[in-house]
């Protein structure tokens, strides 16, 4: 492996690119329209234009990308997350062209691709399931009557589903008539696939995932727990490593579960097995993402393990450097997803130039982005801008350490869900670890996201911007005008001229 085409954009095809010069190999990226001036772009050793904004029209057309490689002369191709990672047909493709792909075997990602299929294997292997069916819902009225078997409530789920759409909870058989239709819909017209099946619904589970990693000759290791119950709609908002619920039993057996089920499918290179956990510590199978994760970087602070870095040499064919005693876990991390969105408006997209940026540093902190003072955060991707992690001996250090990172976190230009995240850092109960995946939809739904006490972000710098221009003016005014007309001229246009013949 020599040259390695990155088949995404923003923050993670930055951080591969960063991977690759680390261990001397040389990086291809691709960019749409939208992504002409992205950092990516700039830093990769080679760059190429693959179409229009719209990732149909570019980042998910594969033979763009396969042409790309061809002219490129890469030899592997790295997909990071999001986009074609989870593709089976992509997968294929790569290696039908002989490129090495940087992932799991394409028979991996499709066995763990689908929730019902993936659920079968999870049985066969022994890793605990959450009580559901194992095959498709053919008809309402058959939904109905297994809801009412395995008890209300129940979680509607579409089987290609991922990353919070596809899922309804219904807790009577009124809304199970309703809600199976619009899944069935939405799956169709997301995934492509409009099996659906039912789950028992678990009251405020948690939500812990194992990180593995494979070679490609038959060695496995975990790298320990994630907790993901941070979320906002089952969309994951912030993890931590390790999980405050986690005990050295618990993670054993979770650990032993998800390499049960990653040697059942012959995985290799990284994963993730996802794990619910309710409240007498039980655990229940989920899914499992067969591509690297958002949330990687706090397992890497807490192993001293490079996941990307160790994607790229299990793709080159090396074997695991390191057995499963090896692995040890220093401190506490964390990590929020900083996006470019409103939280006083719903939350909505928030692009537009970033006008100003000054970025956390310090002891401890760690800010994986794709952004620089000057950029346009286009409309047409995932809002997402920055992965902000703190890393410190305790938890309580590390929230502190979060804290005033995001209070050092200035991005002018657009609104962000920082002030989100320090109203979150401060709760008493998220500080103890009192949380479970309703925890944010339940706690934070409506209130006012600026802190007691504090302005937000907006209002400082517009504060800021007014009393600077106050005092520009006042000094300019005390200033005698030379023009012929010092009586009439405007201290306003007399500062414009002033400013002019500055410049």
């Amino acid at each position: 492996m020599k040259k390695v085409l990155i088949a995404n954009r923003g923050e993670i095809a930055v951080r591969v690119i960063r991977a690759c010069r680390e261990m001397g190999l040389r990086s291809v990226a691709v960019y749409s329209e939208a992504d002409r001036a992205a950092l990516h772009v700039r830093l990769a050793d080679e760059a190429f234009f693959i179409g229009p904004s719209p990732a149909a029209q570019s980042y998910l057309d594969v033979q763009k990308l396969l042409d790309v490689a061809a002219r490129s002369r890469a030899d592997a191709v790295a997909p990071g997350y999001g986009f074609l990672a989870e593709n089976e047909a992509f997968a294929q493709a790569c290696i039908d062209a002989g490129l090495t792909f940087v992932g799991p075997p394409p028979s991996a990602i499709r066995a763990m691709g689908d929730k019902i299929g993936s659920r079968n294997i999870a049985a066969a292997a022994g890793v605990p399931l959450v009580p559901g069916l194992r095959e498709r819902l053919e008809s309402t009225e058959e939904a109905v009557g297994r809801a009412r078997e395995i008890g209300f409530p129940v979680m509607l789920k579409a089987s290609a589903g991922g990353g919070g759409k596809g899922l309804r909870i219904a807790r009577d058989a009124g809304e199970v008539r309703e809600l199976l239709p619009l899944i069935r819909s939405e799956a169709l017209a997301s995934f492509g696939d409009d099996t659906v099946y039912l789950e028992k619904y678990i009251q405020r589970p948690r939500h812990i995932e194992i990180q593995v990693l494979g070679d490609t000759h038959g060695n496995l290791v975990h790298l320990g727990d994630r907790e993901c119950s941070l979320q906002r709609r089952h969309q994951k908002v912030a993890e931590e490593a390790p999980s405050p619920l986690m005990t050295e039993e618990l993670r054993a057996r979770m650990g032993e579960a998800a390499l049960s089920l990653a040697r059942a499918v012959g995985y290799s290179n990284a994963g993730t097995v996802e794990f619910l956990v309710d409240v007498d510590r039980n655990f229940y199978f989920l899914e499992m993402n067969t591509r690297l994760q958002v949330e990687h970087p706090v397992t890497e602070m807490i192993t001293g393990v490079d996941i990307v870095a160790a994607q790229l040499r299990i793709a080159a064919g090396e074997k695991l450097w390191f057995d499963q005693e090896d692995v040890t876990f220093t401190g506490h991390a964390m990590e929020c997803r900083i996006y470019a969105e409103d939280p006083d408006n719903g939350f909505a997209p928030c692009p537009g130039r970033i006008a100003s940026l000054h970025e956390p540093s310090g002891p401890g902190i760690r800010n994986d982005n794709g952004m620089y003072e000057g950029l346009d955060i286009s409309i047409f991707y995932d809002p997402l801008i920055s992965k902000l992690v703190s890393h410190a001996p305790t938890r309580l250090q590390s929230i502190e350490r979060m804290l005033r990172a995001l209070k050092e976190f200035k991005i002018g230009g657009i609104k962000t869900n920082i002030p989100y995240f320090m109203r979150i850092f401060a709760d008493a109960d998220f500080r103890a670890g009192a949380i479970d995946t309703s925890f944010l939809d339940r706690t934070f739904a409506a209130v006012d996201l600026a802190l007691p006490g504090e302005e937000s972000m907006e209002e400082l710098e517009h504060i800021a911007l007014m009393a600077a221009a106050v005092r520009y003016m006042l000094e300019d005014t005390q200033t005698p005008c030379a023009c012929p007309e010092a009586g009439r001229c405007s201290p306003w246009r007399m500062a414009g001229r002033r400013r002019q013949a500055a410049w």
